[in-house]
């Protein structure tokens, strides 16, 4: 049996305690790291592609890249960003719909696609990533469309999506990200008045990412920043964007247990390409060697 001493090295911020048998000691050296997560919906990969709007990556960095609404699958686009040797798509069956992808500096134990729910799986909504201390699930919410005519199927999915991410949790904590197609509480969107029972603003959309919440996964955003005028999506009539008039219905929410190594929850309105914004999180890792 390893017997504690009462030595410790002092590494990268990290008291780290020297475990000793005769003649044998062992130092346990942890590096910490801050991984750099961002999410954008791109309202169609190829179009973005067209205005080079990915170029901000080269500043920013991200570990590890989710969009949504893709649009299209990689045999319709010429390899992109790769600086992100692991990258992963889930195309809609419908062309042109939908669809999801990952792109990551870090290879992944596994890769899961959609639910394994046949009438949730045919549009690519789904992507999830399985890391050593986590699941990463990147997913594109069904939207309840004009007149609400998807509402009972997006309350299939949340009900759905929710069971999913809470059977993945009880082996590690679930990270997931994307577009939810919602704006939770009036602070998130710029008229709540005036969309009450509109799509992203129903009294139900509302109520199943509170589900999420009293699930025990927190809103990251929220953690830093409880101010009004936060958005991620703008709609391109009337100038919107201009004038900020928009809602924050991109999120990256966490398992309450990863709450302490969440550093920082941001939104990036100035960088431009889409009707969405990118957004992102930082995490602490622990690397052990």
């Amino acid at each position: 049996m390893l017997k504690k001493s009462l030595l410790f090295i002092y590494s990268t911020a990290i008291l780290l305690p020297i475990y000793s048998v005769p003649d044998i000691t062992i130092i346990l050296y942890i590096t910490v790291v801050n991984l750099k997560f961002h999410s954008w919906n791109v309202n169609g990969l190829r179009a973005v592609l067209k205005k080079d709007a990915l170029a901000y990556l080269d500043s920013e960095q991200p570990d590890i890249f989710c969009i949504q609404e893709t649009r299209a699958s990689p045999e319709q686009i010429d390899p992109i960003l790769p600086q992100y040797p692991h990258q992963y798509w889930n195309s809609a069956e419908k062309k042109g719909y939908a669809g999801t992808a990952v792109f990551s500096k870090i290879e992944p134990l596994n890769v899961i696609y959609d639910m394994n729910i046949p009438e949730h799986d045919a549009e690519g909504r789904l992507i999830t990533l399985e890391f050593p201390e986590y699941y990463l699930v990147n997913v594109y919410t069904p939207n309840s469309g004009a007149g609400l005519v998807r509402l009972d199927y997006r309350m299939s999915w949340d009900r759905d999506f929710l069971k999913f991410i809470k059977e993945l949790e009880q082996s590690k904590p679930v990270i997931f990200c994307g577009d939810l197609n919602v704006a939770h509480k009036e602070i998130d969107l710029a008229n709540p008045e005036s969309n009450h029972q509109n799509a992203g603003f129903t009294d139900e959309e509302r109520e199943g990412f509170t589900q999420f919440l009293t699930s025990d996964f927190i809103d990251s955003f929220r953690k830093f920043n409880q101010e009004g005028g936060n958005y991620t999506w703008w709609s391109f009539r009337t100038r919107a964007r201009e004038k900020n008039i928009g809602w924050r219905i991109d999120y990256f929410c966490l398992s309450e247990m990863l709450r302490p190594i969440l550093k920082e929850a941001f939104i990036l309105p100035s960088i431009l390409g889409s009707d969405h914004c990118p957004i992102g999180i930082i995490l602490e890792s622990l690397s052990q060697r």
